[in-house]
């Protein structure tokens, strides 16, 4: 990690002067927004990327730009459907990639949704929860295989993660009222967790894992918020940040918030990132201020024990489920 980059820094300037070719890459969540920015960037300097996309329809007009990037830098860019919210088509997926057979380098856990009006997936776990992590989590965990010696994970996380730490009696809002930040809060927590434990059992062969917050920035992400909200969400936030005499938050460009992805992914040192949370392409000091805005990451968000108990919990749900 010789060159400094920062919250400024977007995906190409990350990636100026990496020849990428011969690197494959899973990315989740690949047909719009950050998504969309990390794998045209890494296509464009040479990576196969295998994008999964909840809708394979709707994606391959929204694709058309990467596949010019990366037929120009010599990239390539092949989609495969995924949809996070059903173990079914979790396993569908994980299935023809196994047997397919090709390695990846690196897998970005980058799909997800955001502040939902209270929902259940298929399978009966709390949309957020259900999507967000737990799909990514049975995804992952089944294809590991697949992820080459000296690979690297990489899990989008949120600064929301401060929010709320997980409840792991009760995941999907059985016994309590429902809150679609709380709800969003705990599902980015157990990001960083999952994160966390992945990079403890897989670090043996070389793997690391990290988990990444790209920074604010409009995309279709607060699709479920009205434009009153979304202003009343940036008051709140700019207030907060104030009385910590912290400075007002910037949104980021979306290329800006794609650079902290594919630096995880393809540039930083993976022995100094793995099983830290990252922010503005550094690793985030811990801060464990109440304050739900301010920088950094909070302490149970990378707690071990109960990693390691989410972990757990996640199999019997998943087993439970199938």
């Amino acid at each position: 990690m010789t060159e400094k980059f920062g919250a400024k820094s977007t995906a190409d300037e990350v990636l100026s002067g990496v020849d990428l070719k011969g690197k494959r890459f899973l990315i989740t969540g690949t047909s719009s927004g950050i998504g969309l920015e990390t794998t045209r960037s890494l296509a464009a300097h040479g990576a196969s990327v295998v994008g999964a996309v909840r809708d394979l329809a709707k994606a391959k007009p929204a694709m058309a730009s990467v596949r010019i990037s990366a037929s120009q830098g010599g990239g390539s860019l092949e989609l495969i459907e995924l949809d996070l919210a059903s173990l079914q088509s979790v396993c569908a997926c994980a299935d023809k990639l196994l047997a397919d057979g090709l390695p990846f380098d690196s897998i970005i856990a980058n799909a997800g949704v955001m502040a939902t009006p209270f929902g259940q997936t298929v399978d009966g776990f709390e949309v957020q929860f259900g999507t967000n992590y737990l799909g990514h989590f049975a995804l992952i965990n089944r294809i590991e295989p697949l992820l080459a010696d000296s690979g690297r994970l990489v899990v989008l996380s949120s600064q929301a993660h401060r929010v709320a730490d997980i409840d792991l009696d009760d995941p999907n809002f059985e016994r309590q009222a429902y809150d679609p930040w709380v709800a969003y809060g705990r599902s980015k927590t157990a990001g960083s967790l999952f994160a966390a434990e992945f990079d403890r059992r897989h670090r043996a062969r070389g793997i690391r894992a990290a988990s990444v917050m790209p920074g604010n920035c409009l995309t279709d992400l607060p699709r479920h918020l009205s434009q009153e909200d979304l202003q009343g969400l940036f008051a709140i936030v700019g207030k907060a940040r104030a009385e910590a005499g912290l400075p007002p938050a910037e949104l980021k460009e979306i290329p800006q918030a794609a650079a902290t992805s594919v630096w995880a992914a393809a540039v930083a040192n993976k022995d100094e990132i793995g099983g830290h949370y990252l922010e503005d392409c550094a690793v985030a000091s811990v801060n464990d201020t109440p304050n739900p805005f301010a920088d950094g990451v909070r302490s149970y968000a990378l707690d071990a024990n109960k990693a390691e108990q989410l972990w757990v919990k996640s199999t019997q749900l998943i087993s439970a489920a199938s």
